[in-house]
C-alpha cells in the first residue's frame, strides 16, 4: 500500500497561462502503460487559461471547490466528477481563483502510457531556453528560420521522447460529466461499507466510484485485477497503524488486498481502478 497525506506544494511550469498550484500526492511507476499522478489543485490569483487541446493520456477530476470549466460553455460543479478521455478534445479553459480540485492522470486504454511530471518539468525548462511558452502554446524558431507553434504539451511530449505525439483513435467524443449525487448508494462487502460506481470504460474496464465508511466499518481494499486508487474526501480512518484524514492519497496494487481501511468516524473516498493491461 503506498499512501500520502503530507506533501510540498508546487507551482505549475509556464506551458499554459496563469498561476496554478499543485500539491503531488502520489505516482505510479514511470514506463508503466498504468503511470500515474494522483494531485490537487489550486488556482491562483488572476485565474488559469489554456486553449483548446487534447491529451494521449487520461483524467479524471472532482471538483473539491469552485466551478470547473471544461469548454467555453461547459462546467463541471462542485462535488462533480469528470472523465477526460484520451484524444477527446476539451477547452479552451478559464478557470477562476481558488478553484480546489482533486486530478487522476494517467495511462489510457491504448497503452501510450504518461509521461511524469518530473520528465514534463524538465522538459520544459530545457524548451524554454530556446522558444517561449505563451498562452498554452509553444513559440519557436525552426531549422529554416521560420517562426512555428505548436500545443505546449505536444512540444514538451516530442522533445522529452524525441518521437511525434501520435493520438489513438477517440473512444468518446466528448468528456463525461458526472453528478454524482444523481447515484444511490449500495451495502459492499462488510457492514457499513457502502459503495457507489459511477461508470466502467473503455475495454480496459477504468471504473470510477465512491466508497463511503461507517464509523468502525472496514473496508479491505486493494482486491482488484488492477491499480485501485482512493482519495480521501472526508472523515478519519486507520490503515497500517497509521491514522489518516482528509486529502490523503492511497495506492492499493493489483490483487495487494485485501488490506483493511478501518473508519475512526463516518469517512467518504473516491475511488478509482486503473485500466487492465
Amino acid at each position: 500500500m503506498g499512501k500520502a497525506s503530507d506533501t510540498d506544494v508546487e507551482r505549475v511550469g509556464s506551458m499554459r497561462e496563469g498561476k496554478l498550484d499543485q500539491k503531488h500526492l502520489l505516482f505510479g511507476e514511470d514506463g508503466s502503460p498504468n503511470n500515474y499522478d494522483l494531485n490537487m489543485g489550486l488556482t491562483g490569483g488572476g485565474g488559469w487559461r489554456t486553449p483548446r487541446h487534447r491529451h494521449n493520456f487520461d483524467q479524471i477530476r472532482y471538483v473539491i471547490a469552485g466551478t470547473l470549466p471544461y469548454t467555453e460553455t461547459e462546467v463541471l460543479e462542485q462535488g462533480w466528477v469528470g472523465y477526460f478521455p484520451e484524444s477527446v478534445h476539451y477547452g479552451p479553459q478559464e478557470r477562476a481563483e481558488g478553484l480546489r480540485t482533486m486530478v487522476l492522470q494517467c495511462g489510457g486504454a491504448s497503452g501510450a502510457g504518461y509521461l511524469s511530471v518530473a520528465q514534463r518539468e524538465a522538459t520544459n525548462a530545457e524548451l524554454a531556453k530556446t522558444g517561449e511558452f505563451k498562452k498554452g502554446l509553444y513559440h519557436y524558431t525552426d531549422e529554416n528560420g521560420v517562426t512555428q507553434t505548436k500545443d505546449g504539451s505536444e512540444a514538451i511530449f516530442e522533445h522529452a521522447t524525441g518521437g511525434k505525439l501520435e493520438f489513438a483513435t477517440p473512444r468518446y467524443t466528448d468528456v463525461i460529466a458526472i453528478n454524482p449525487a444523481a447515484y444511490d448508494w449500495f451495502p459492499q462487502g462488510g457492514d457499513g461499507v457502502w459503495e457507489k460506481w459511477l461508470g466502467s470504460f473503455t475495454e480496459r474496464d477504468l471504473r470510477i466510484g465512491f466508497v463511503r465508511l461507517d464509523a468502525g466499518a472496514v473496508y479491505q481494499a486493494g482486491q482488484f485485477p488492477s491499480i485501485e486508487i482512493l482519495f480521501q474526501i472526508s472523515g478519519q480512518v486507520t490503515a497500517g497503524g497509521e491514522k489518516y484524514g482528509p486529502e490523503t492519497g492511497y495506492e492499493f496494487l493489483a490483487n495487494e488486498g485485501p488490506v483493511p481501511v478501518e473508519a475512526v468516524e463516518p469517512t467518504e473516498f473516491l475511488r478509482a481502478v486503473l485500466h487492465k493491461f
